[in-house]
């Protein structure tokens, strides 16, 4: 088996791509409509991340919480940061169950939280 591929509900196609691509630095996997003023269903993917956003009402609930693990976090977080999003300004956090997290908030409401285990002492 694969990892799972969560999907993620979008409501503004311009939104969802300014957060998942400019800001964030996902590319596009693939888009598909089933008509040109139909609803939008895009894959987005970054290493070995890949998420789908759906502008479907059935495919998805907004508010969702996806955790993304990760090497490089402080590294990821510079470069988010660097890029700027008028609505995330993330920090880290160090959870005592042993992982660095940076959580987000996309345009739709689900949560991204961005984490890399911590070193074992």
């Amino acid at each position: 088996m694969l990892p799972p591929v969560p999907i993620l509900r979008s409501y503004r196609e311009e939104e969802a791509r300014d957060f998942y691509l400019r800001f964030l630095g996902f590319e596009i996997g693939f888009e598909h409509r089933f008509g040109p003023d139909l609803p939008l269903y895009m894959e987005v993917r970054r290493g070995a991340a890949v998420l789908h956003l759906s502008e479907h009402h059935g495919d998805a609930s907004p508010g969702a919480a996806v955790r993304i693990e990760t090497d490089g976090l402080a590294d990821y977080h510079r470069e988010i940061t660097a890029r700027g999003h008028r609505g995330a300004r993330p920090g880290i956090v160090e959870q005592s169950w042993g992982f660095r997290e940076m959580a987000l908030t996309d345009p739709a409401g689900n949560r991204l939280i961005f984490c890399e285990r911590l070193p074992e002492t």
